[in-house]
């Protein structure tokens, strides 16, 4: 989900990484890049979940293979399923493809090991895992973790999946999806939202991975791309998510907000009924960085803006203000070229198909803005009738410009007509980079960096009304949830339990950092919230909670780990 770059779609596509037999040579860089890499201290939370991530090809544009060769920075072992096949030093590549359903693995000399059904895994307690041919951000593609192959539905081909602790995960995202030079407090912000994405329900691309690694998850690029600085704002936030109401928050950033976040429905359809504007999420509402900015909805406020650089947390970006400009031949082009494929997502009124001749544009005619001055309906004029264009993403690839699509759709437009009353030319003057809702990285960095804001304060100007927690989970007499255990960081010692106690249970026992302790709750009052301050250390700390049997079999708790409650750190 990297937000610097365009959205790119999953095509399921062959591809074929080379497996030539010969004795395999790893990169010295890579094998040292391999070493720092473990031997550096890092956090891995004792119950940190395992997130299963598809690797697909160069171009991330194919997640299916028919071959494949995986190397290890030092001694790794191979299985069939459960079952041991061998173990290889690093001078060996293994190097899979299959026929039919069969996978066949041979070594670096071509010498055929196993025949076997799968799924294929590869893992190691003395380094790492590669694979050959593939890079990552110009490096070899190397991961922590374990690599696993699983056939498809289709005879001869497989994915790949990449299968990691969370923790480990976010270190391969967070230094592609935000710059280093943001700086530490902007990292942890990210990391937290990012955090928030992996682990919030959503429909799976693939029934075999959670997400992949390109932008239409988070851009992952393993363990060659992590960086120190972006490692320890994993540590520092280890456990920690953005919560509003018991619920993970959709922690949705962009590049540049250009001074001014917009509300969620403002720029979001419904993703079952395609309802626009889309279901308002009480978090995600616009937010000036200035309160002075006042309210953009109008033409004359908005103009004003988006023709002026005031003083805002995203002054640090090339995108904070832009201009486009065409002349009356280029915007006709670029509406006509676009349209039927931008009227086929539903968002375009009358609907256009392929080949229809639309009229000569006259005017763009603004219907609606957001709060922040954000498009949400434009008014296509023409002499052939009008056209009706909703939501920003779809008016920006409408409007494209050399072949692009806009930047956001924070803009205004001005017209210039020659004597016969023609459009000749149109000017955009915009601001921002992206859809514009929720966290601006830029601004992000401009408030660690500059103003020495906390990731606290940056989450919750950005995110409204949200609480800073472990993920919320149910203790119950359920053996799936009788005895749970989370790992957070805390860099005050300050937390509490606050605890849904709707069945009455009279207490709880817990193990906070190896020290057992009872927990007596307050039946009289529903929503329990205790300090449990005293019991934490600085930095990581683990805590297990053991459902009471004695209070019941048919009762339970919601429970989460507070470290900043709600407008906390707000603005």
């Amino acid at each position: 989900m990297k937000r610097f770059c365009s959205f790119l779609m999953i095509s399921l596509l062959v591809c074929t990484l080379p497996a030539d037999a010969v004795i395999y040579n790893i990169p010295q860089k890579t094998l040292q890049i391999a070493r720092e890499a473990s031997a550096n201290p890092y956090i891995n939370t004792q119950q940190s979940k395992l997130v299963r991530v598809g690797i697909g090809n160069q171009n991330f544009n194919c997640y299916e293979r028919e071959s494949i060769s995986i190397y290890g920075t030092g001694e790794f072992e191979v299985y069939n399923g459960k079952n041991y096949i061998n173990t290889f030093d690093n001078d060996n590549k293994i190097n899979v493809s299959m026929v039919g359903k069969i996978f066949v693995l041979k070594d670096s000399n071509n010498n055929v090991i196993a025949k076997v059904s799968g799924p294929i895994l590869f893992k190691t307690d003395y380094g790492m895992l590669g694979i050959t041919g593939l890079k990552r951000a110009g490096k070899d593609a190397i991961y922590r973790g374990e690599i696993e192959l699983v056939s498809t539905p289709k005879e001869g081909k497989f994915y790949t999946i990449n299968v990691i602790y969370l923790e480990d995960y976010l270190k391969g995202v967070v230094p592609n999806e935000m710059p280093v030079s943001f700086g530490l407090e902007a990292l942890k912000a990210q990391s937290v939202a990012a955090r928030n994405y992996v682990l919030s329900p959503r429909v799976k691309a693939n029934s075999n991975y959670d997400v992949v690694d390109s932008v239409a998850s988070q851009v992952y690029f393993g363990a060659n791309t992590e960086r120190d600085l972006s490692n320890k704002a994993v540590d520092e936030t280890a456990g920690i998510v953005a919560t509003y109401d018991w619920d993970l928050i959709l922690a949705q950033y962009s590049s540049t907000a250009g001074g001014y976040t917009e509300s969620y429905s403002n720029a979001f359809s419904d993703p079952y009924t395609k309802k626009f504007p889309g279901t308002p999420k009480p978090y995600l509402v616009a937010k000036p960085d200035d309160k002075d900015f006042g309210n953009l909805s109008s033409e004359d406020a908005a103009t004003k803006f988006y023709k002026s650089k005031p003083k805002s947390y995203d002054v640090n970006s090339s995108y904070y203000r832009w201009e486009r400009e065409w002349n009356g031949q280029e915007i006709q082009d670029a509406v006509q070229n676009n349209i039927a494929a931008q009227s086929s997502a539903g968002f375009v009124h009358p609907v256009v198909k392929k080949g229809e001749t639309i009229g000569i544009i006259k005017k763009l005619n603004v219907l609606k803005r957001g709060q922040s001055g954000k498009i949400m309906k434009l008014e296509i004029q023409t002499d052939a009738g009008n056209y009706v264009v909703e939501k920003e993403l779809t008016i920006r690839r409408l409007l494209t410009n050399k072949g692009k699509a806009l930047p956001s759709a924070n803009m205004i437009f001005e017209h210039e007509y020659n004597e016969n009353g023609d459009l000749i030319y149109v000017k955009a003057y915009g601001g921002g980079f992206g859809h514009g809702v929720g966290m601006s990285q830029y601004g992000a960095g401009y408030m660690g960096n500059h103003l020495k804001k906390s990731f606290e304060e940056i989450l919750q100007h950005y995110y409204t009304g949200i609480s800073l927690s472990t993920e919320p989970f149910i203790l119950s007499s359920n053996s799936e949830q009788n005895q749970i255990t989370q790992s957070f960081f805390s860099k005050n010692r300050h937390a509490n339990l606050v605890i849904d106690n709707k069945y009455k249970v009279s207490y709880i026992d817990i193990k906070v950092n190896n020290l057992d302790e009872r927990i007596q709750l307050n039946t009289a009052e529903r929503y329990n919230k205790i300090d449990i301050s005293k019991y934490l250390n600085h930095g990581l700390n683990t805590i297990t909670f053991y459902y009471p049997l004695a209070e019941g079999t048919n009762k339970g708790l919601r429970i989460y780990i507070e470290l900043a409650g709600i407008n906390e750190y707000s603005d």
